[in-house]
């Protein structure tokens, strides 16, 4: 395992090998996601139909949310399409620029 961070906010840190989403699971319990699970990442701008008002949890069977109070006010919602899974997660970060970019150099974003 690299220890090694490549970003980390309050929302997400990122490994060369593994992604942590914070708050995932109910009482504030974190996910970790081998970067080698993750099938690729999207970005796009909030909107209403996209999860800018989902601040956790899921409105469907498809998506997941870690909670974000703030979402509603962040400039990007990133999608993790995870492999050989029917769900994607749907995450925001403090940086989109900055996450955006280390996706981008990790063949991650679309």
């Amino acid at each position: 395992m690299y220890t090694e961070k490549m970003y980390s906010d309050g929302l997400i840190t990122i490994f060369p090998d593994r992604v942590i989403f914070r708050n995932y699971y109910f009482f504030g319990f974190s996910k970790t996601v081998p970067v080698s699970d993750i099938e690729k990442i999207a970005s796009h701008e909030p909107t209403i139909t996209n999860g800018k008002w989902r601040l956790w949890g899921s409105g469907g069977f498809n998506h997941w949310f870690p909670m974000d109070i703030l979402r509603p006010i962040r400039e990007r919602i990133f999608f993790a399409k995870l492999k050989n899974k029917s769900f994607v997660i749907g995450f925001t970060v403090s940086n989109s620029r900055l996450v955006e970019s280390i996706f981008r150099d990790m063949n991650l974003l679309e």
